[in-house]
């Protein structure tokens, strides 16, 4: 029973740590949206949109994504007409960089500066969509969306009826996380008592090494691959803590897990659209495992030749 209650408080105090950044940013955001500032921004984005292959009012998704989340950007494509090509390049992008005032907030709740966590996602959604406006030049037909209907938000006038929008869209954000958090912290604290976490660890021991990090590090990955950023930053709080992961361990593993979290929803979120979704997933795997294997190669070099470098001036 002290394994279940352990587990429970360690999800509660989690939830406690990411719901005080989530709700008040959720808040401001919602509110936002009733107001004529987002489409404000995308106005200002029109014009770089080309560069993308993508025309101006994409932009209005874009900036949905980025400052709420993938549902509101795929209510805002549901109401464009666009090309397959341009539907599958805003997937791209958005499955790179979205939600990002809650995400990266999370990450420096891990001690990731923000700026790192900007300059990965944006930058990579920039860059993929600016090859795959390159390579590809099919996709030319209307994308046909699927089951999702094409209703915007919900009608609401007055600015109390907006806040208590706000309010209630932020309270559901934070439900949510504790409904996946707490569960997943009991499954973490019971496996960590029964040791299974080894096995885990053991079993990613290849994948990890590729990557070139360490062991101590895979079940963060895996609860950010599986659940989320703010699952995973729930579960590497938690293993800074009490497993040691190193600085530099964790910097590798957010770096993978800005490009890639939460594949299997952020994927099937995008199936009404009517694209193809493997080829999202795989760009999405692929990245994440390149950049990071770049990174740690460069880190570890640098690192390598600082060592040197000391060892000569200690001579």
């Amino acid at each position: 029973m002290g394994m279940l209650k352990r587990g429970l408080l360690v999800g509660l105090q989690t939830t406690w740590t990411l719901g005080k950044i989530i709700f008040p940013i959720t808040l401001i955001v919602t509110i936002l949206g009733y107001t004529p500032v987002l489409e404000w921004v995308a106005r200002l984005l029109a014009p770089v949109m080309g560069w993308i292959g993508l025309p101006g009012e994409a932009a209005i998704p874009l900036v949905l994504g980025n400052v709420l989340n993938l549902y509101a950007a795929i209510g805002a494509i549901l109401t464009l007409e666009l090309t397959v090509k341009e539907v599958f390049i805003l997937a791209v992008m958005l499955s790179f960089s979205h939600n990002l005032f809650v995400e990266s907030a999370v990450a420096t709740k891990v001690g990731i500066r923000m700026s790192v966590v900007l300059v990965v996602r944006i930058g990579l959604a920039l860059f993929s969509a600016f090859l795959i406006n390159l390579v590809w030049s099919g996709g030319q037909e209307t994308a046909q969306y699927g089951f999702v209907s094409s209703t915007g938000q919900p009608e609401v006038t007055g600015w109390l009826s907006i806040a208590w929008q706000g309010v209630t869209s932020a309270t559901i954000g934070i439900l949510q996380l504790a409904m996946i958090v707490i569960p997943l912290m009991i499954v973490v604290q019971v496996m960590k008592e029964k040791n299974w976490l080894s096995f885990v660890s053991k079993a990613m021991a290849p994948f990890t090494k590729m990557l070139g990090i360490k062991e101590n590090t895979s079940t963060t990955l895996a609860s950010g691959l599986l659940f989320g950023l703010a699952f995973g930053a729930g579960v590497m709080i938690q293993a800074a803590k009490e497993d040691g992961v190193a600085k530099k361990d964790l910097y590798l593993v957010f770096i993978f897990l800005v490009a890639c979290h939460a594949v299997v929803e952020d994927t099937l979120i995008f199936i009404p659209l009517g694209i193809p979704v493997w080829p999202l997933l795989l760009i999405r795997v692929v990245t994440a495992i390149l950049l990071t294997m770049a990174i740690a190669y460069i880190w570890n070099r640098t690192e390598k030749k600082q060592e040197l470098e000391r060892k000569e001036a200690a001579l």
